[in-house]
């Protein structure tokens, strides 16, 4: 098989682009993943597979179980929201991962679209140059699209181009210890149902051709909101952080980030060894014009 063909492969494998069956793939997911005795079956070592069998899965939610092999092979497209709210409950679904199941059993036909251009208007790029702590806007599809010379300090992974993604599965730099499973889960809660959109197939195609971790966490189908927390930080120059890492949602766009890292009460050492860096950058790296910008996806 060529470069080429294991590409297209990998893409399609990994995204689902080129079937239908979105909702068949992650329900097989999600059960794979419900140890049976956390819904009250008894231990079999007959079980060949982990997770719940399917006839379980529908025993538990109170249909059928050919009704359910028809919904996994996807000859079911119109499931009731009843139905669907009954296997969530029995998947152990949270709020976020029974809303994108939902999703995907929706029957609007889905359309190609252009790959869109990512823009950070004037007034949230004039946010981020005031804040002095490192700050940056993520768009949808994680990639940095501005950032102040604070959080170029902080990692070079975090300036305008870079990817997010790309930086935690790919990247050699590992000063910031991302939560890779919760950075793949809050991807798919960006992108949705909306597996066919270009840049998504390519970015998903990519990583999972480069990284076996990657393919693993993308498999498990979790859905999660962004969120923030203690993230920890191995700087070369002033040691070892643990610094508060909050994500607003930035008005009228719908799926930009504003993301600052800020020192907290709780680590003093690690505010001391922040305010040593934010001096550190201040003497050896003036702010100019052209240290916050934007980029087109």
């Amino acid at each position: 098989m060529s470069p080429q063909e294991l590409l297209s492969t990998s893409v399609m494998n990994a995204a689902g682009s080129g079937r239908e069956n979105r909702l068949g793939d992650y329900l097989r997911a999600r059960r794979g993943l419900v140890a049976p005795e956390t819904v009250g079956l008894p231990e079999d070592e007959r079980r060949r597979v982990p997770g719940l069998r399917r006839e379980e899965v529908a025993l538990l939610a109170g249909i059928s179980s050919d009704y359910y092999l028809r919904l996994e092979q996807g000859r079911n497209r119109n499931p009731s929201v009843q139905v669907l709210e009954a296997i969530a409950r029995v998947l152990q679904l949270d709020e976020p991962s029974t809303e994108h199941l939902l999703k995907l059993s929706a029957t609007a036909p889905r359309r190609r679209r252009a790959p869109r251009r990512e823009t950070v208007i004037p007034r949230i790029l004039e946010l981020v140059r005031s804040i002095e702590m490192p700050a940056f806007v993520a768009g949808r599809y994680m990639d940095v699209l501005a950032s102040n010379p604070l959080a170029h300090v902080l990692s070079p992974e975090l300036r305008p181009g870079e990817n997010l993604l790309r930086a935690a599965f790919l990247d050699a730099d590992d000063r910031i210890h991302f939560d890779r499973n919760d950075m793949v889960a809050m991807f798919r809660k960006r992108v949705g149902a909306d597996l066919d959109d270009p840049r998504a197939v390519q970015l998903i195609g990519e990583l999972s051709l480069a990284s076996e971790a990657f393919r693993q966490a993308w498999a498990r189908h979790d859905v999660r909101p962004a969120r923030g927390g203690p993230v920890r930080i191995d700087h070369p120059q002033v040691g070892p952080m643990e610094l508060n890492l909050s994500k607003l949602a930035v008005d009228d766009t719908g799926d930009q980030m504003l993301v600052i890292y800020h020192p907290t009460d709780t680590h003093p050492e690690s505010a001391d060894r922040f305010t040593l860096l934010a001096s550190w950058a201040a003497e050896t790296r003036p702010v100019r014009e052209e240290d916050v910008r934007a980029v087109d996806d």
